[in-house]
């Protein structure tokens, strides 16, 4: 049983297509090379019902995820798969005013004392990076992006419910464990 957790690598992005039923089929996974920090909180609030002097029940809302990737440079594949960016016969990537929000996986791990814990978020969306910089001065000090993200919830059908994200348990099947990043794991239904 792992006991701690540190060092996020292994971090990828597949396109998703949405469907009427707000199912996802996904593209291939592609790397999104120099991570340097993800941090997601919970959305959603708590209801408390209160009866015979206690909190009689407790529901807790699940609006998904928001947060932040930091990475080294966002990549060119990311802008112009995710963020929109198109690319003219010059080579030159140009930002469009009316670019379509492109929903993806987000897939990463976390490392361990045993093995990686790895995870994905199945329904992201991302806002574009700041454009910031600065001369250089007597040391350099890299500057790196940061990708605000949401992530919300996808119908998966085999489970009939709408899903946030999963991620590998101590017993995870070693194909699903050892193929994770080749394509975006779709959950089966309970007990199979």
């Amino acid at each position: 049983m792992a006991k701690i957790k540190y060092g996020l690598k292994n971090v990828y992005y597949a396109v998703a297509t949405i469907d009427d039923n707000n199912a996802a089929t996904y593209g291939n996974p592609v790397r999104i090379p120099g991570a340097v920090n993800l941090s997601l909180e919970p959305q959603g609030d708590q209801e408390v019902f209160h009866a015979d002097n206690i909190d009689y029940y407790v529901s807790q809302g699940n609006n998904g995820y928001e947060g932040d990737l930091e990475i080294a440079m966002v990549p060119e594949s990311f802008e112009k798969d995710v963020l929109g960016a198109i690319e003219d016969n010059k080579g030159v990537l140009i930002e469009e005013l009316d670019a379509a929000t492109v929903h993806f996986a987000l897939l990463f791990q976390f490392e361990q004392d045993t093995n990686a814990q790895k995870h994905v978020f199945y329904n992201c969306t991302a806002s574009r990076p700041t454009v910031e910089g600065e001369t250089k001065g007597e040391s350099i000090e890299p500057k790196t992006d940061t990708l605000s993200l949401r992530a919300g919830s996808i119908h998966n059908t085999a489970l009939n419910k709408d899903i946030v994200k999963g991620r590998t348990s101590e017993t995870a099947d070693a194909a699903v464990y050892a193929g994770w990043y080749e394509q975006v794991y779709q959950p089966t239904a309970v007990g199979e």
